[in-house]
């Protein structure tokens, strides 16, 4: 395999809300924690045992300002993106470095309304109530294959 791969897909809680940081030329950055968990039972002692993973996500431009609207701390979220690391000097003079989840995608799993009555939350704010996917502008995949090109003349 000659290719390489540089995937990453989470679900978790966001740790706090988003930071935004706009630049020159009307781009901007939204900046999140997220939380992912991992519990299992100690065999030893059968106590439950819980870690707790950050990740640093960054997304951009549009994507960031949808997130900056829907999300607050605590909300359910999907991502897929890419690690990238990136390095500078701080104060002291010393390198520093962090890795950090460049999103490609994402789907809201709740939303600032997900604790309250999603009906008339959503129709007063017209906040999205499933799914929130930007960034790739993917063609919509069809519902169902028409009648057409599901009969063949395939014997089985």
């Amino acid at each position: 395999m000659s290719g390489t791969l540089n995937k990453v897909m989470l679900i978790g809680h966001l740790g706090d809300e988003v930071k935004m940081h706009y630049f020159e030329g009307g781009n901007c950055i939204g900046r999140f924690p997220i939380a992912t968990n991992e519990t299992y039972t100690n065999k030893q002692t059968g106590e439950k045992v819980t870690n707790t993973e950050w990740h640093n996500i960054v997304v951009r431009n549009k994507a960031a300002e949808i997130c900056e609207k829907y999300l607050s701390k605590g909300d359910k979220l999907y991502v897929e993106g890419r690690l990238k690391t990136r390095q500078w000097q701080g104060e002291d003079g010393a390198s520093r470095y962090t890795t950090e989840i460049h999103v490609q995608d994402f789907t809201f799993l709740t939303t600032k309304q997900g604790s309250m009555d999603h009906d008339s939350q959503a129709a007063s704010k017209n906040v999205p109530r499933a799914t929130a996917k930007t960034v790739q502008n993917k063609p919509e995949q069809p519902a169902s294959v028409p009648e057409t090109e599901q009969d063949d003349d395939l014997p089985f």
